[in-house]
């Protein structure tokens, strides 16, 4: 949520990296008709595929209808980016059976994994 066409902001680099490692990113972001070559969708519910990750680039103050979202469609997991926690809408996302990541990179954690 919240990937930006602006290739200065941290959602882009971050997603054209796990882009360029092979992940399928769907971009949702109302104020995005495409990113990174992918249709955007203004909102989670209007993805018409199954959804594993939620990778969450917005304030803290956004992440709780975020979760909401994520959870009615069925999402495996919300991932929160270097910055963002919000303890109360993560212990509901577990609630629900998704996994739960927060404050940390995607494109950080991926590259520590591969590169130990």
């Amino acid at each position: 949520m919240g990937l930006s066409g602006r290739k200065w902001r941290p959602s882009y680099g971050v997603s054209e990296y796990m882009q360029q490692q092979r992940y399928r990113i769907i971009p949702v972001n109302p104020n995005e008709t495409e990113v990174l070559g992918e249709k955007a969708y203004a909102r989670l519910e209007e993805v018409p595929e199954p959804v594993d990750i939620v990778s969450i680039f917005r304030r803290p103050e956004f992440v709780p209808p975020i979760v909401d979202a994520a959870i009615r469609i069925g999402a495996k997991a919300v991932w929160m980016q270097e910055g963002v926690v919000h303890e109360k809408a993560a212990q509901k996302a577990r609630q629900a059976g998704l996994a739960v990541i927060m404050d940390r990179c995607i494109l950080k954690e991926h590259r520590r994994m591969i590169w130990g």
